[in-house]
């Protein structure tokens, strides 16, 4: 009976501010406890569901999907679905409930439940064994039949033996079969406090004045199955359900199949749809005749995209540069999609492939199996209209932004932990000017001391511990600058779809992380002011000067503007108005756009911590000559003078000097 308990009521700090363990530490813990089983049940939410999904599998423990639902008629219960078809009307009742709530909250009736309940587990949470709970209870199994359950969960107040009694003894009038839960808001004891802060801040109000706001007993956390039997001792048989249900609900994110939007054409499908316009593409790229370098490389990425059915994806994102530019919306590709040939005749990228050295690979691998990420800029001024036309061509079921999580950092939980405490306004503004936004530490002993803190203060010693522990704790959804997830099948019985607080726009409760971990596609669509600024200055210059130009007719090599850059007047300029690229810029001397894309990439992590930037310089003056180990070496770091600054270099560098694959690479 012990060995077999799971925990099927367990929130995590996706339960914004009530919940204050991580995924990974209650499926560690879980894992710990010998538990075979874990039910992750956020309230109105399955944000931490991908978490969960991968805390689960290191760990060894099962997780069971699972949703705690608050309704506004008062009744709370717990549901899991058992199979993809159940949880995926668990993800619209709860896309429903957030539209009609709006931003960061769900609305739902009982109705809702009874619309959507047919495959999902039930259990009721109730308070106490009253009329109110005997008509919740009925109707649970009116609804659900032999999938209700109601919950015996200890709430260490007066009389609580008697209370789940009553509870027993109602459960087996009405027929419904009773389960042990310990309703989970932390996965090890210690973390009461951290829990008591999360509420204060919820609540906005201090700790002195917490009063009802406060969980009603502090032992919400991750318990035995010998710890539970000895608790429930009279109730062994709900203890051993607790078994039974888990083997009733095995739907695993697993399951779930991500359909993107095909994007055939009159019977043709996708691939040859991309091939037409890439050939097509070509000639309007080359129009005295396409090169063979460039022809084979088409083959090649049409290839691997063809055996890797990716060819919607890009159709995708060519239909979406090819609105904007219909409205007149400057655009343009870049990231690692600039190594592709397919998008560049296509009119995503503007590197021409005939004139740099591409690796199709570092942008779709094949042994990765990652799929392909195609960022687009658009002018930020008008990036809305191309955001709205996604939507409403797709369809609002089928089309989302990714989400955002919002965490706390070192800056947001010192001030809101000490709001909590009930510190003055006043010191919280010294403690919060003590810490940096980005802080990794937080709130240390030194900054303490250094404010003349009596560190051997208990409040000023739970002010640094509870500050760190909210460090990184999420606090809400927001919504990605611009990540499109898009599928063929309704996006809301995949994952729960809510309204972001920009009016026309809705997001998933997934963030970039989890859709790379389901390996899902999505088109990022991002705005970017300078090309508002181009477009501007575009209309300016016919205006008054009668001079038409465009992206593609931009002087390439202007002495005047190059002159301009080497004095670092270039306070305002996109990629080097920054003050480290300022201080390069006289020294670098750039002379042609080449000497720019690597005066971008020198002030990079990559290149200054691997001391690539002096080596450069030397050489880029003059004072030190360039020094190549081979004929191989040469052809691959000439442009950058031997010293190894882009990805794509080292990529080169292991498969022509080690004998690597592309891939492999």
């Amino acid at each position: 009976m012990t060995d077999g308990y799971v925990e099927l009521s367990c929130a995590s700090h996706f339960s914004f501010l009530q919940g204050v363990s991580s995924c990974d530490e209650l499926f560690a813990r879980a894992a710990e406890l010998g538990m075979e089983a874990l039910a992750i049940t956020d309230r109105n939410s399955l944000a931490s569901v991908v978490r969960a999904y991968s805390a689960a599998a290191a760990s060894g423990v099962r997780h069971i999907v699972g949703c705690r639902l608050d309704l506004l008629d008062g009744i709370s219960l717990l549901v899991y679905p058992t199979d993809r078809a159940s949880y995926g009307r668990l993800c619209r009742m709860l896309t429903i409930g957030n539209h009609r709530a709006g931003k960061g909250k769900c609305d739902l009736h009982w109705s809702d439940v009874e619309d959507h309940a047919q495959g999902l587990v039930a259990v009721l949470l109730p308070e106490a064994a009253d009329a109110a709970c005997a008509q919740s209870v009925r109707r649970l199994k009116a609804v659900f039949a032999d999938r209700a359950y109601l919950s015996l969960c200890l709430r260490r107040r007066q009389g609580d033996h008697l209370r789940l009694h009553a509870l027993s003894n109602l459960a087996a009038q009405c027929r419904v079969p009773t389960v042990v839960t310990n309703d989970v808001l932390y996965h090890a004891h210690g973390r009461e406090m951290l829990q008591d802060i999360a509420t204060c801040i919820r609540h906005n109000c201090p700790i002195d004045r917490i009063g009802d706001y406060r969980e009603p007993f502090a032992e919400r956390y991750l318990k035995s199955g010998s710890e539970m039997a000895r608790l429930f001792a009279d109730y062994g048989h709900a203890l051993c359900r607790t078994r039974e249900i888990a083997d009733r609900c095995r739907f695993s994110l697993g399951e779930l199949t991500f359909q993107y939007p095909d994007e055939g054409v009159e019977g043709r499908s996708a691939i040859e749809v991309l091939k037409a316009r890439v050939w097509e593409g070509a000639g309007w790229r080359y129009p005295e005749g396409t090169p063979k370098k460039v022809v084979d490389l088409l083959h090649h990425e049409l290839r691997i995209i063809e055996r890797l059915d990716y060819a919607p994806y890009f159709l995708t994102v060519d239909y979406i540069v090819r609105f904007a530019r219909s409205q007149g919306i400057l655009c343009q590709g870049r990231g690692s999609a600039a190594n592709s040939c397919v998008c560049f005749v296509l009119g995503i990228t503007s590197i021409d492939p005939d004139r740099n050295d591409m690796l199709f690979e570092r942008f779709v691998n094949e042994d990765r199996r990652e799929p392909p990420d195609i960022d687009v800029d658009f002018e930020h001024q008008r990036r809305e209209i191309v955001m709205q036309h996604v939507f409403e061509h797709y369809g609002r079921s089928r089309a989302a932004l990714c989400c955002n999580v919002v965490r706390f950092r070192a800056r947001g939980a010192i001030r809101r932990t000490a709001r909590a405490l009930g510190y003055p306004e006043d010191f919280i503004k010294v403690l919060s000017r003590a810490v940096v936004g980005w802080s990794r530490t937080g709130f240390r002993e030194e900054d303490a001391a250094g404010l003349g803190l009596n560190l051997q203060d208990r409040r000023i010693r739970l002010l640094i511990d509870l500050s760190r522990q909210l460090m990184g704790m999420p606090a809400h959804l927001s919504q990605h600058p611009g990540g499109f997830v898009l599928t063929s099948d309704r996006l809301d019985e995949l994952i729960p779809i809510e309204p972001a607080a920009m009016d026309g726009r809705q997001v998933i409760q997934l963030d970039k992380t989890d859709i790379d971990d389901l390996k899902w596609m999505k088109v990022d669509c991002l705005a970017l002011g300078m090309l508002s600024c181009l477009r501007r200055a575009f209309e300016m210059l016919a205006t008054h000067k009668g001079i038409d130009l465009t992206m593609a007719s931009i002087p390439a090599e202007d002495p005047r503007t190059y002159a301009m850059i080497r004095r670092a007047d270039t306070l305002g300029v996109f990629q080097i108005e920054s003050r480290a690229q300022r201080s390069h810029l006289p020294v670098t001397r750039p002379e042609t756009f080449w000497d720019l894309v690597v005066q971008v990439a020198i002030i990079r992590p990559g290149p200054i911590q691997g001391q690539m930037v002096n080596p450069y310089i030397l050489r880029r003056q003059g004072r030190e000559e360039p020094v190549y180990e081979s004929p191989e070496m040469r052809a691959i770091l000439e442009k950058t003078l031997g010293v190894p600054l882009f990805q794509e270099q080292i990529l080169r560098i292991v498969e022509v000097c080690a004998g690597f694959s592309r891939s492999k690479a």
